[in-house]
């Protein structure tokens, strides 16, 4: 009889240690845990298709959400050799967990970062989304120290212009933290994308009136190529 009242009593005491142990976890851990390994089988997916036909060298890396995966690179940049590396519904916490395998694995000439969008309209703050860019330029710095890193600004859209504010102060924070980096460049899109009633062009998007037409990536295409030709900094980055 002993015997069970002790097993008993333990039994109560790991139930209530477990339970204590998921209330001191961080509130993004709880959150981050089921989905964790959500983008896991994209990621699979390109380095299946590196497997298959070797991605080019030197390269310029196209990393991000949908606004990247959507982008015909190789019409819009034909003189220059390119991987892309977007998986639409992105965040950027979602490229920290991955930048080992899809940024920093090809050693690119220079990089090109699309993120932030989803994660405003998903509740993220701006704080927060800047404080994943501080753990992905960590990440980058570490093994690329020199490599240019152009950081396109959340974009402005009709569906999600409800969350301009948030989207503009996101767009300050990103602005410091790309001067505070010194090879990081913050590229703003947002003016050349509103019309004269200082409203998102309805002619640069889809129907959904979220993602880019091809009128939308000819303009992001003429912003973003005079950045295109810069050249790592002297130092040991491979």
């Amino acid at each position: 009889m002993a015997i069970l009242i002790r097993t008993s009593s333990e039994a109560v005491f790991f139930r209530l240690f477990f339970v204590l142990g998921l209330l001191l976890l961080p509130p993004s851990a709880l959150a981050q845990s089921p989905s964790a390994d959500k983008w896991e089988t994209s990621i699979a997916q390109f380095q299946a298709q590196d497997r298959q036909s070797s991605p080019p060298k030197d390269a310029v890396l196209f990393v991000g959400s949908s606004s990247i995966r959507l982008w015909d690179l190789a019409q819009s940049f034909p003189d220059l050799a390119t991987i892309n590396r977007g998986f639409g519904g992105s965040q950027m916490s979602d490229v920290v967990r991955y930048a080992r395998r899809i940024i920093t694995a090809y050693k690119p000439r220079l990089i090109v970062l699309y993120e932030g969008d989803n994660d405003l309209a998903a509740k993220e703050t701006p704080d927060q989304v800047a404080a994943d860019f501080d753990e992905l330029l960590k990440i980058v710095r570490a093994d690329l120290p020199t490599t240019p890193l152009v950081v396109i600004g959340a974009k402005p859209s009709p569906k999600r212009w409800a969350i301009i504010d948030q989207q503009r102060q996101l767009n300050r924070l990103l602005a410091e933290h790309c001067a505070k980096d010194g090879r990081a460049t913050f590229l703003d899109v947002e003016q050349p994308m509103l019309g004269a009633d200082g409203q998102p062009k309805a002619s640069l998007f889809r129907d959904d009136d979220l993602h880019l037409n091809a009128e939308g990536y000819k303009l992001w295409t003429s912003l973003l190529s005079p950045l295109l030709t810069a050249t790592p900094a002297p130092g040991p980055n491979r």
